[in-house]
């Protein structure tokens, strides 16, 4: 229920941050200085309502729109990213076999199966039905891990399948994406605008720099909704996390092999050839949310994983 209450705040701060963004542009419009340096207000708040029901079906189309496209494409859109293909029983019978006995104790569909030709440990669940539903392993891990460390592992994301936690993770990155964009976008046109108000000597450089001041407003807007969106994301997948770690312990019947799994992937976690910190809030160690020191504090805020050493840690003493 919180995890559904957390992601209904997606949309949520992105209409908040329009209007925020139309408030502040029509109160600065609605003020003036007298000659005297008194500041007079004609702000009108009805106005800004207005103006925000005249946008609103355009915002939302707009957001449901990316939405259905980023939903609909992820799984092929992750796939090429991490560079993964299906792996077949003929190709690895041990891997497979392993996947599918699990599926069969817990009684789910047998999802995709991918491996990326990778040194480096990791896994992921991806998908958001059964025909998309997906366990992506690293050839290091299959390499490295004993065939009860790897069953803990596959344990682990098929809880998250099962869960639903891809389907709600998914959901989570495509809108803190869109607000991403909003702002990269904006960082964009204030440079252009900057750039050419700057290199311009014509009588609309008032009207550029109105327009800039407009856009610094929109940069602010848009820069606070995304650090409630993180904070919203991060917080769905650390408690996701623990969960799948309950879970992946409980179905492989062994939590120390899940444990022992753990503290393998976190001497060498990652994909070398993906960059991209949206997928890699999927993985099951984050390269980053292993690291610690003076920063210990805000990396635990900002982290998409709880600290790997704590889910260690709990699942000794199961």
């Amino acid at each position: 229920m919180l995890s559904i209450l957390l992601l209904l705040m997606f949309p949520l701060i992105i209409l908040a941050m329009v209007w925020v963004f139309l408030y502040v542009v029509f109160y600065l419009q609605g003020s003036y200085t007298t000659p005297d340096g008194e500041v007079v207000s004609q702000f009108d708040m009805s106005i800004v309502w207005h103006e925000f029901l005249a946008v609103l079906p355009w915002v939302v189309g707009a957001v449901a729109v990316w939405f259905t496209i980023a939903y609909f494409f992820n799984a092929s859109m992750i796939r090429s990213a991490t560079g993964a293909r299906p792996l077949t029983r003929n190709e690895n019978m041990r891997v497979y076999n392993i996947v599918e006995n699990l599926t069969m104790t817990c009684g789910m569909d047998m999802p995709q199966i991918y491996v990326v030709d990778d040194p480096q440990l990791n896994a992921f669940a991806s998908g958001i039905d059964k025909k998309s539903y997906a366990v992506t392993l690293t050839t290091g891990l299959i390499n490295l891990l004993d065939d009860n460390e790897l069953a803990g592992v596959v344990g682990h994301e098929l809880t998250h399948i099962r869960n639903r936690d891809t389907r709600l993770l998914i959901t989570s990155i495509i809108f803190v994406g869109i607000i991403s964009t909003i702002m990269s976008m904006t960082v964009r046109l204030m440079y252009s605008m900057m750039w050419s108000a700057g290199s311009s000597r014509s009588r609309d450089g008032n009207n550029a720099g109105g327009a800039i001041i407009v856009l610094l407003i929109g940069l602010v807007c848009s820069a606070i909704a995304y650090f409630f969106g993180l904070l919203t994301r991060f917080a769905i997948s650390r408690k996701r996390e623990y969960m799948a770690d309950a879970g992946g312990a409980e179905l492989c019947g062994d939590p120390l092999a899940l444990a022992s799994a753990l503290r393998k992937i976190s001497c060498d976690p990652g994909l070398g050839q993906v960059k991209r910190d949206d997928i890699a809030q999927l993985y099951i160690v984050h390269p980053q949310g292993i690291k610690a020191g003076f920063m210990s504090f805000f990396n635990s805020l900002f982290s998409t994983h709880p600290d790997t050493a704590k889910r260690i840690e709990i699942l000794e003493q199961f």
